[in-house]
């Protein structure tokens, strides 16, 4: 069983004709809501896969009996979530323009009650965007664990991060995260890598990065029309979690992680075009070839 702790959100997602500068404007030219948060979209992709996942998530009570509850259990999603009275399910205000370049506004919500919580122990869990001093505590008390900062960095201290760090299996994050965490804990990209056993970095159309036992490995990222990039370095971690989660080596991981992004980048929404086992691994074939355990 996979752990996923973190946000369930309701994302409204717009395109911007720009990006506005300080006390300017821009124009909307499309808006949708639909379903997100990190951790939701992260457990959903797992579990799309056919991987066994738990969500550990905050939710308002408007959660409850609601759309989203029932799309995350017909998806199969275990759902281990407090529900927080007279709070909103955390909310996303995504802002996208023609080049793909995006601003996001989070209302935290039921989340609030992350800071006072004390999770259990998890054998394997991933920490996605959540309260720091939470995700502190998972930490401490995980087997395997994963951890990525996402869009919550700007509240983590360095003693957070060097905490969680310092003791996760498995750092994933990407090229502004990566930016992010170097300056806040005032250390180098490759100090950061030296923390870890395995980190992946990923850079959107320019593929990712595996760093294992001292070697670097470049994974290039599949040539899809991409319409929406929200969601991708969620279902990529879900990639990636389920395969390693099924003993695939990181290199392999790293492919299938790539291969469930493409799928999500070309229709908008985080959660509308996951991929289930078999149709990823159609496409990984294409790209990649037989995907076999044990395969180069």
């Amino acid at each position: 069983m996979i752990h996923i702790v973190g946000h369930t959100a309701i994302d409204h997602i717009s395109r911007v004709s720009s990006l506005p500068v300080r006390n300017g404007s821009s124009t909307i030219t499309n808006r949708t809501v639909l379903f997100g948060g990190g951790a939701a979209n992260i457990a959903t992709g797992i579990a799309r896969l056919g991987g066994e996942v738990t969500l550990v998530s905050a939710v308002g009570e408007d959660f409850r009996g609601s759309d989203y509850e029932s799309w995350l259990e017909e998806n199969g999603v275990h759902l281990d979530c407090y529900t927080v009275f007279g709070k909103h399910t955390p909310t996303a205000f995504m802002f996208t323009d023609a080049s793909g370049d995006q601003i996001t506004f989070f209302e935290w919500g039921a989340s609030e009650i992350f800071r006072t919580s004390y999770p259990p122990s998890f054998p394997f869990v991933h920490m996605a965007t959540a309260d720091p001093e939470f995700n502190v505590k998972v930490a401490e008390k995980a087997g395997f664990s994963s951890f990525d900062p996402g869009q919550d960095l700007h509240r983590y201290s360095s003693g957070q991060l060097h905490s969680i760090i310092s003791r996760a299996s498995l750092l994933f994050a990407n090229h502004h995260e990566v930016e992010g965490m170097c300056r806040i804990m005032g250390i180098s990209q490759k100090e950061l890598i030296e923390m870890v056993p395995m980190a992946v970095f990923t850079r959107g159309a320019d593929g990712s990065t595996l760093y294992l036992e001292g070697d670097e490995e470049h994974i290039p990222a599949i040539p899809v029309r991409m319409v929406d990039p929200t969601g991708a370095g969620d279902a990529y971690r879900a990639g990636f979690l389920t395969a390693i989660a099924k003993n695939f080596p990181p290199r392999i991981c790293c492919r299938v992680g790539t291969v469930v992004a493409s799928y999500v980048v070309e229709v908008e929404g985080c959660q509308t075009n996951l991929p289930g086992w078999e149709m990823m691994e159609s496409r990984y074939e294409n790209y990649f070839g037989p995907l076999v355990p044990n395969g180069k």
